[in-house]
C-alpha cells in the first residue's frame, strides 16, 4: 500500500520535471516562429506590442515567456487588395512594424539576416524578421519586390488563398497548371537578392514548380501534415520529402483545422464558401478590411486540436523529413482557434514538454524551436 502511494505521488513530480526543464530550455532556444499575423494589431487596432495584454496571441512580454525570440512577423494583405492597393497595405504594414521597432529599441530589433538574430536574441530583445504573406503584394513587379527588400523584408509567400496572377493558390481552383514564367521570374530574383521563398498557402503544382527553379531552400512557414489532416493547406509525405531534399523546413500551423481532423471538416466547409469581398478603393477598403480583421481579433474558435496533437504532427514531420527540417509556424494572430494547451505564445514551453516527454533531446528541441530556420536564412542571406 505504501509503494502504491509514492508511486502515485511520482507521477505528478515527473510532470513537473518536465514542466521545469521546458521552461529552462525556452530560455536557451533561438525561438523562431516562421508565421506569426501580430503586427496587423498594431495597424489596425493601434496596440502597443510592449504591453503584455489578453487581446490576441503574441506581444512582446509574451513572446519572451514563450521563449519565442525571433518571430517572423507577417505583412499580411488580404487578397482583396488589389494591385497597387496591395502595395500600399504592405508599406502600410511596415510602418507599423516601424512604430514598434521605434517605440520599443531596447526590447525589440529588426534583423535582416541570421548573424542579426543571434547577436539580437543574445543580447535580450526579440529579433523581428519580415516577411510578406501574398505574392500579390509585388503587383507583378520585380521593382516592388526589390524595394520591399531594401526595406528589410526577408520572406514571402508565394500566394495566399486565391491565386494571383503568375502563381496558383491550394485553396483556389488552378488557373495557371502551377508557376507561370513571370512566377518563375520572381522565385529567381528572391533567390538572387537573398529573399526566402515560402511555399505555404500554394498549389502542389506550384509547390514542385518552385522547387524546380530555386537554387537555395525554402521554407513552407505556416503548414502542417496532410497525412493526419486532409486539408489543402497541409502538406503531403511526398512534398515533405521533397521540402528535406531540398533543405528547406516546415514549420508547423497550430490552426484550427490543420491539427486536428475533428476540426477540419468547418475549415473545408470555410476555404469553400469563401464571399468575394466588394470592390473597394482607399479609406473604403481599408475601413472595410479593419472590420474583418477587429471581428477575427476577437472571435475564439472552440476546438478539439490540443498541443498533445500538435507534437503529433512534429513526430509525423520529423519521421519522414528528418530532424533538420521541421520547425515552428504557429499562424498566432492569423487564427481564431488555437489548439488547447496553445492559447497563446506564452505558452509554448507547453509544447516543448510534450516533446521532452515523448524523448526528444535538447537539441532536437533548439533546432525545431529555431536552429533550423536559423541555417536556412544563413544560407539564403548569405550571413
Amino acid at each position: 500500500m505504501r509503494l502504491a502511494w509514492i508511486a502515485a505521488l511520482a507521477l505528478p513530480l515527473c510532470a513537473q520535471d518536465y514542466m521545469a526543464h521546458a521552461r529552462r530550455l525556452a530560455t536557451e532556444v533561438i525561438g523562431i516562429d516562421t508565421h506569426i499575423d501580430t503586427i496587423q494589431k498594431v495597424l489596425v487596432g493601434g496596440m502597443d506590442l510592449g504591453v503584455r495584454t489578453n487581446v490576441g496571441h503574441a506581444d512582446i512580454p509574451r513572446l519572451k515567456e514563450g521563449g519565442m525570440h525571433a518571430p517572423f512577423f507577417a505583412l499580411w494583405c488580404p487578397v482583396y487588395f488589389p494591385g497597387a492597393e496591395a502595395v500600399r497595405r504592405t508599406l502600410d504594414l511596415r510602418d507599423a512594424m516601424q512604430s514598434v521597432l521605434d517605440a520599443h529599441p531596447d526590447q525589440i530589433e529588426l534583423a535582416t539576416t541570421a548573424a542579426d538574430i543571434q547577436r539580437i536574441v543574445k543580447s535580450g530583445k526579440i529579433a523581428a524578421f519580415l516577411s510578406i504573406e501574398g505574392g500579390h503584394q509585388i503587383d507583378d513587379d520585380l521593382r516592388v519586390l526589390r524595394m520591399y527588400y531594401k526595406l528589410g523584408i526577408r520572406s514571402m509567400t508565394l500566394t495566399h488563398f486565391k491565386n494571383n496572377n503568375w502563381a496558383d493558390s491550394s485553396t483556389d481552383k488552378p488557373a495557371h497548371n502551377g508557376l507561370t514564367d513571370f512566377g518563375k521570374q520572381v522565385v529567381r530574383e528572391m533567390n538572387r537578392l537573398g529573399m526566402i521563398v515560402d511555399l505555404s498557402h500554394v498549389s502542389d503544382k506550384t509547390f514542385y514548380d518552385a522547387l524546380t527553379v530555386t537554387t537555395k531552400p525554402v521554407i513552407v512557414s505556416h503548414s502542417s501534415m496532410r497525412a493526419i489532416s486532409d486539408i489543402p493547406r497541409n502538406v503531403t509525405d511526398d512534398m515533405l520529402r521533397a521540402l528535406a531534399k531540398n533543405g528547406g523546413v516546415i514549420g508547423i500551423n497550430f490552426g484550427e483545422g490543420f491539427i486536428d481532423p475533428k476540426d477540419a471538416e468547418a475549415l473545408r466547409a470555410a476555404i469553400t464558401n469563401l464571399s468575394e469581398a466588394p470592390v473597394l478603393f482607399g479609406k473604403a477598403l481599408d475601413d472595410y478590411a479593419a472590420k474583418n480583421i477587429h471581428d477575427d481579433m476577437v472571435a475564439h474558435t472552440r476546438v478539439a486540436a490540443n498541443v498533445e496533437k500538435v507534437a503529433d504532427h512534429i513526430d509525423h514531420a520529423v519521421k519522414i523529413a528528418g530532424i533538420d527540417h521541421v520547425g515552428i509556424g504557429s499562424d498566432f494572430d492569423g487564427i481564431t482557434g488555437p489548439p488547447n494547451g496553445l492559447e497563446d505564445v506564452s505558452k509554448m514551453p507547453n509544447l516543448i514538454a510534450a516533446l521532452l516527454k515523448r524523448g526528444y533531446t535538447d537539441q532536437q528541441v533548439k533546432k525545431i524551436f529555431g536552429e533550423n530556420d536559423l541555417r536556412v536564412i544563413r544560407e539564403v542571406t548569405g550571413r
